[in-house]
């Protein structure tokens, strides 16, 4: 008598399983997360770029060309720049360059304690922003600068940081490099720049001023310069102040535009007292 057996019962195992619940805050995580890996990649790859081929041109270039003619640039190497070039550079923008990362936290942490928003940003920051973002003063720029300088730190050299700092930095109206600045206004290569136009060019934010408002382009002018460099005496730095870009203005003012007395107000809490044993013997100078 053969025994009938009844087809095993198989279950419907994904009809089993639990459905998992859309959590909304873990899609946004994993989409975040897509997003800042591939922006990561791509900030990394534009570094390494700029770390082999030199810029060809940037934003605030070509914005700058709606408003008025570009001299003609020509790349720099750093080996054929001035090295006083180099060092006054470092010494009026970036006292710190080569001790600090990035971030001149140091610099930051005074800028905060003084209460002030702004003038610590640094000749990294600086070719962070000039090679790969744009120039206004919103939050968005401000992260991606904060994000992709210690990219271009750990990826550059300080040498190759300072090459593309001078070779794409603003000199004047039109003017952007090293090499357009050292013909424009001297007539000369950036190889041969000796110190006085070493001292105009890294001071050039104040003497741009100093130039608009003697020749009647401006009625009046106000230059950001960190840091201004009042305790820098003529033969060498104190603290911070490095090199004495007031200084070196109020003489731009004289020898360049014959102007016989120079009032400089100094109302800093402590006195500039760089600028004042600068013109201590000058009696065309009035330090007050």
């Amino acid at each position: 008598m053969r025994r009938r057996t009844e087809p095993p019962e198989y279950k419907d195992v994904a009809a089993a399983r639990p459905r998992r619940r859309f959590s909304l805050s873990g899609w946004l995580f994993g989409w975040f997360t897509w997003l800042a890996w591939r922006l990561f990649i791509l900030c990394l790859l534009l570094v390494l770029a700029f770390a082999l081929f030199n810029p060809p041109t940037t934003w605030t270039i070509i914005q700058n060309a709606r408003e008025y003619p570009i001299a003609e640039r020509h790349w720099a190497p750093i080996e054929e720049i001035s090295p006083v070039m180099l060092r006054s550079v470092v010494a009026a923008e970036d006292a710190n360059f080569c001790n600090h990362w990035g971030f001149d936290m140091v610099e930051i942490r005074r800028v905060v304690a003084s209460g002030g928003s702004g003038g610590a940003s640094t000749i990294s920051q600086q070719v962070v922003k000039n090679v790969y973002l744009w120039q206004d003063r919103s939050w968005l720029r401000k992260a991606l600068e904060a994000g992709m300088t210690p990219l271009v730190e750990a990826v550059w050299s300080k040498r190759r940081i300072l090459e593309v700092y001078l070779n794409v930095a603003e000199f004047g109206p039109g003017i952007f490099g090293i090499d357009a600045a050292a013909r424009h206004y001297f007539g000369t290569t950036p190889g041969q720049l000796n110190r006085v136009q070493a001292a105009r060019l890294a001071a050039g934010g104040l003497c741009n001023v100093v130039d608009a408002v003697l020749t009647e382009k401006a009625r009046n002018g106000f230059a950001l310069i960190r840091p201004p460099g009042h305790h820098a005496t003529p033969d060498r730095g104190m603290g911070f102040c490095l090199y004495n870009n007031v200084a070196v203005a109020a003489r731009a003012a004289q020898t360049e535009h014959g102007v016989q007395r120079v009032m400089i107000v100094d109302f800093d809490v402590h006195h500039g007292n760089g600028t004042q044993d600068a013109f201590y013997d000058n009696g065309s100078v009035l330090f007050f």
